[in-house]
């Protein structure tokens, strides 16, 4: 008798788990919860745990070699009366809205284009491509040798039209090299904006142009009406993506200029560095890399606010 009860609890156990476990399953929030703890992980891991690391540096006098203690507001106070930082944010600001509103016009243009019938449309999309796939430093290392005080190829044909006396000096004037890195990023970021908006271009339904037409609607009046408005919020999410990866460039700016000449060139991104793994002031550098939190969380806040124009488009109201 005591051997068949004693069987009998495991068996019992073992049907709870089961009954557990299929109530688990049939839950559809412990169902998500569950596909998304890994990715929670890892988000946790290696982007939460390093931001949160480099905030609590940025409050410390940490020196490569040396753990630092807490100092509270010092190094921000610092860069207060730094004119190089501050010439990093301006610099950082006109690189980044420049050059995103360059790229969205120049992508939106080639995505307008590529959803046309194009003879070879399937190769000229790869072409358009190369930019974005092609290795960041290969590509400033390019730039590099365009933009040569002495070699260029620009320099070379603009003198034998004569439109100019002697080779213009690309990197080493200040003005002149905050617009060859401008471009080269813009270079580098069209086709990402091109390719994504295009992508989106394809689901819209070819049935609305043709209402739109049949009402008289002009091609100009189907782009307003019709293609921007259905368009919008994917442009709010690659524009977010565009704004961040601009606003955080290092490798281009890094590989080009170094920041030079005298320090005209550089970004936010290229300053901590300097200051953090260079000069081995860690707790400065991880300072100017926390100042870029308020402006990278204003161009998700965009985002956000742009996503919520889907409402309408699915039955709603814009609110």
């Amino acid at each position: 008798m005591s051997q068949t009860a004693s069987s009998s609890a495991p068996t019992a156990l073992v049907r709870q788990e089961r009954s557990l476990l299929q109530r688990l399953s049939q839950n559809r929030n412990w169902l998500g919860f569950l596909f998304m703890l890994p990715a929670a992980v890892i988000l946790i891991l290696f982007l939460a745990y390093p931001l949160g690391k480099g905030v609590w540096l940025s409050f410390t006098d940490a020196k490569i070699g040396r753990d630092g203690v807490f100092i509270g507001l010092e190094n921000y106070e610092w860069l207060l009366d730094d004119s190089i930082f501050w010439k990093s944010v301006f610099n950082t600001i006109v690189y980044t809205v420049f050059a995103s509103i360059v790229k969205f016009a120049v992508g939106l243009y080639l995505a307008l284009l590529l959803n046309e019938k194009l003879p070879f449309k399937a190769l000229i999309r790869s072409v358009v491509l190369i930019p974005f796939v092609v290795p960041t430093v290969l590509s400033a290392i390019a730039f590099w040798w365009i933009y040569d005080s002495q070699f260029s190829i620009i320099s070379w044909s603009l003198r034998h039209m004569g439109l100019i006396t002697e080779n213009i000096n690309f990197l080493g004037d200040p003005n002149n090299a905050r617009m060859s890195l401008i471009f080269a990023n813009i270079w580098r970021g069209v086709p990402f904006i091109a390719i994504t908006l295009l992508a989106g271009l394809q689901t819209v339904s070819p049935s609305l142009y043709e209402a739109a037409t049949l009402d008289g609607a002009t091609r100009w009046q189907n782009f307003r009406y019709v293609t921007f408005p259905l368009l919008t919020p994917i442009i709010a999410v690659v524009m977010t993506f565009s704004v961040l990866f601009t606003f955080t460039d290092f490798q281009l700016v890094w590989a080009m200029t170094r920041g030079g000449p005298v320090n005209s060139t550089h970004l936010m991104a290229t300053l901590g560095y300097q200051r953090a793994i260079l000069a081995g002031n860690l707790g400065e550098g991880a300072a100017i890399a926390t100042a870029m939190i308020p402006f990278l969380l204003f161009s998700i806040m965009v985002s956000w606010f742009g996503l919520q124009r889907r409402k309408w488009q699915q039955g709603g109201s814009d609110e």
